[in-house]
């Protein structure tokens, strides 16, 4: 039986956005499961342009930080997306980070209030049309259990694969067992033959968030509390630059893919026996950039 295709991250970088939907366009050709964007660049912008420019592959944010913008733009840009799309547009958002809070100048409040505060004035907005599903980016439980409680789906980030079913078991058994209910998580994928290459590109993309509390806090209580401490050391004595040393092979190995294509596919079915239905590849090559990347992702799922 061929394998059923993951969805991916896709990036509309600053002069290739054309060319992004270009790929857009190829990824729903070969019949990915989906594309979800980031939050850089853009990305409701980006969904829009899908929305207009493909024709059946579901796609959304992954996600939209909820204090970029006022919740009637929000709804009003996401309305005209589900509906342009024909019902394809899946709003993801979250609380994002502290850098990000910083750079958008807003002064958060508690995530959870935030969140709920947020979903309750969304649907709240009339006369616009019917609004899309929305999923909410989790890392820990009681995220993780408002999800199940007031959304459509829940996603995570650079999640553990070996602590995904004391997370999952946060949501109500019946969001678990519904198809419909999304169930995602962005993982860093490097396909090479050179596995060690292949280690050091995720090590480097994964080092942003081993600097956020938040992030390290997840990995402690998923069992990598040596890790975690050293990483925090290492910060506490201005040594950033020795921060993807220690992440270990072994979290390597539970938070993200790598390695030669057979052992990315392999890793794509462990995900979905973990209960992540929906998994999301974010690309990354040791050869180039994220067009490189995608190049071999089409390879190893062709």
């Amino acid at each position: 039986m061929p394998q059923i295709l993951p969805a991916l991250s896709l990036v509309a970088v600053p002069g290739r956005r054309r060319r992004t939907i270009e790929i857009a366009q190829e990824i729903e050709r070969r019949g990915f499961a989906g594309l979800y964007t980031p939050s850089m660049f853009g990305n409701m912008s980006f969904c829009e342009a899908l929305a207009w420019n493909t024709g059946s592959i579901p796609f959304g944010t992954a996600i939209a930080p909820i204090y970029q913008r006022t919740i009637s733009d929000f709804a009003q840009s996401a309305a005209v997306m589900h509906e342009v799309s024909g019902g394809r547009f899946r709003l993801g958002i979250g609380v994002a980070h502290g850098p990000s809070h910083v750079r958008m100048g807003v002064t958060p409040g508690k995530p959870l209030g935030d969140i709920r505060g947020f979903v309750e004035r969304f649907r709240a907005q009339e006369g616009l049309g019917t609004l899309p599903p929305i999923t909410i980016a989790a890392l820990r439980r009681k995220m993780v259990a408002l999800a199940g409680e007031i959304a459509e789906g829940v996603v995570f980030a650079n999640a553990s694969r070996s602590h995904m079913a004391v997370s999952l078991a946060a949501l109500p058994a019946d969001k678990r067992a519904d198809p419909g209910f999304f169930i995602g998580n962005m993982v860093p994928t490097c396909i090479s033959d050179d596995i060690e290459a292949a280690k050091a590109v995720n090590r480097r993309t994964l080092t942003s968030y081993g600097l956020l509390p938040n992030y390290r806090n997840y990995w402690k209580e998923a069992g990598y509390q040596a890790e975690m401490d050293a990483i925090e050391t290492a910060i506490a004595e201005g040594r950033q630059a020795d921060v993807p040393k220690y992440f270990s092979d072994k979290w390597l190995a539970d938070n993200t893919l790598f390695g030669p294509a057979a052992m990315v596919r392999e890793g794509v079915e462990a995900w979905r026996d973990a209960g992540v239905r929906d998994l999301i590849i974010v690309p990354s090559s040791a050869a180039g950039n994220q067009i490189k990347a995608l190049e071999e992702v089409f390879a190893t799922f062709g």
